[in-house]
């Protein structure tokens, strides 16, 4: 780090256009940039004054005079517990997969927004100590999910997506609040593809991610000559969602100038552009998602009483990870699935050791956190399938916890079904028989013909068992 306490990141880039923009990007997060327009150039500044003093590095995959993937490995030899960060192409998949591969710790799909970069840069730095599977990626490899896709079978998880379900054809605000990466924003995106507004766009900004100044302007529009700066006019992302639907993530993190703003839209659903006279109405659902109780933070003075109501209509309050541990095996398949269907990776199993080892762990990243060791896991794995041996930092976790890994067989939960009330004492077979299918449904992703046929009973006697459980279809 510079002396004066300055961040300082090095771009290996020869756009000069983007450069700029990068480098205005993390002059906001407290970077000075340095630049090298070539691979030569790069390792040749690592032996500079600032070269020593470097926090991380961001390189374009299409850098002169090298390959992105031999120099990524040739800066790491050199320095490494530098963070490196690479910047590739939309859908560049297997660039991605090689990247990481040869030691990347992050990497980013331009167009890259500006709230992406920050968070990437700042968590790259952040966990710049970690050498490991845990080290966190920015980009999700996935697209949005229907309900019947998505995988759970905790009953608290499968509630709150019995409401969604039941939400997502109204117009009404839906808040949906949990730890930061349990599937809030799959859940919006649910939410969205089940309503009347499919067709329509989906719009999310990270609220945290934006300074207050300019939250009202993303969200709202201004008018040129509204502020310093506004040298043109500018749509906000309300008017751009149009007859859809806008997710607000980090809603609590909105200042209270931007909450009056918001307030306004849901009591009336105009919306007013800085430095404009003149609001107008316009027809957009909002879903919005906090990490922190909402509720907690209205008792704490941080968040306005009548928006948090206003926002509140329906509420979802999805379960950590760590509180349906049974549903590991499943999350695990599932993404491995995905990750199958990516260029430069191919199907890979699991062990039942490897997934008693997960299990143990207690995933405070949650859900995002575990595609992410999976993924890191997938790209290094020569084997066909993944053992223990792929995730030796969560080992160590797990055995300075003072825990001995527990094995299937010995577990109160089955994966995904709990045998157990809190007493002690078994549950009784009708909610366990409702669990297993609940399990099956998610497992086979809704494919009712697939549920019967490997549950080994008829669809006819199937949807006799759903209707005498109460279980909906979807659940």
């Amino acid at each position: 780090m510079a002396q004066n306490g300055t961040k300082l990141l090095m771009l290996i880039d020869d756009e000069p256009a983007q450069c700029r923009l990068i480098s205005a990007m993390a002059s906001r997060a407290g970077f000075r940039t340095i630049y090298a327009r070539d691979a030569e150039t790069a390792i040749a500044t690592l032996g500079t004054q600032d070269g020593m003093m470097l926090d991380a590095i961001i390189l374009d995959n299409w850098v002169p005079g090298s390959e992105a993937t031999d120099l990524i490995a040739e800066l790491k030899s050199r320095r490494p517990a530098l963070p490196i960060l690479m910047l590739t192409a939309v859908g560049s998949v297997t660039e991605a997969v090689d990247a990481v591969r040869a030691g990347a710790t992050d990497y980013l799909i331009k167009p890259v927004a500006p709230e992406q970069m920050l968070m990437a840069l700042e968590a790259a730095v952040e966990n710049a100590r970690d050498d490991g599977e845990l080290r966190p990626l920015t980009e999700k490899i996935s697209t949005p999910l229907e309900f019947e896709e998505i995988v759970g079978a905790a009953p608290a998880f499968r509630a709150a997506l019995a409401i969604a379900a039941k939400a997502a054809r109204a117009r009404v605000p839906v808040l949906i609040e949990g730890e930061g990466g349990v599937g809030k924003e799959v859940i919006a995106d649910a939410i969205h593809a089940a309503s009347p507004r499919a067709k329509m766009p989906i719009l999310k900004v990270n609220c945290g991610a934006i300074t207050g100044n300019l939250l009202d302007s993303v969200l709202f529009g201004h008018e040129k000559g509204a502020f310093t700066g506004a040298f043109d006019r500018k749509i906000g992302l309300f008017q751009q969602a149009e007859g859809g639907t806008i997710f607000l993530d980090e809603v609590d993190r909105i200042p209270a100038e931007t909450q009056v703003r918001l307030l306004r839209f849901l009591k009336s659903s105009e919306i007013q552009p800085l430095g404009s006279p003149n609001s107008f109405q316009i027809d957009v659902r909002v879903i919005a998602a906090s990490n922190r109780s909402l509720e907690k933070e209205v008792k704490d003075d941080r968040f306005r009483e009548d928006l948090f109501y206003r926002m509140n209509v329906v509420n979802l309050t999805i379960p950590p990870l760590r509180d349906r541990t049974g549903d590991i095996p499943a999350l695990c398949r599932h993404f491995l699935a995905r990750l199958a269907n990516q260029p430069g990776l191919r199907s890979l199993g699991i062990t039942d050791e490897a997934l008693n080892l997960l299990r143990s762990y207690n995933w405070p990243g949650n859900v995002r956190q575990l595609q992410s060791v999976l993924f890191r896991a997938a790209v290094m794995c020569d084997r066909d399938a993944l053992t223990c041996e792929e995730f030796p930092q969560i080992s160590s976790f797990v055995a300075k916890s003072g825990g001995s890994e527990p094995h299937l067989s010995n577990s109160p939960e089955g994966i995904g079904i709990t045998l157990y009330a809190e007493d002690g004492n078994l549950r009784p077979l009708e909610e366990i028989e409702a669990d297993v299918i609940r399990l099956a449904i998610g497992h086979y992703r809704g494919r009712m013909t697939e549920v019967a046929r490997r549950l080994g009973i008829g669809r006819s006697t199937l949807y006799r068992k759903l209707a005498d459980l109460g279980i909906d279809n979807a659940a």
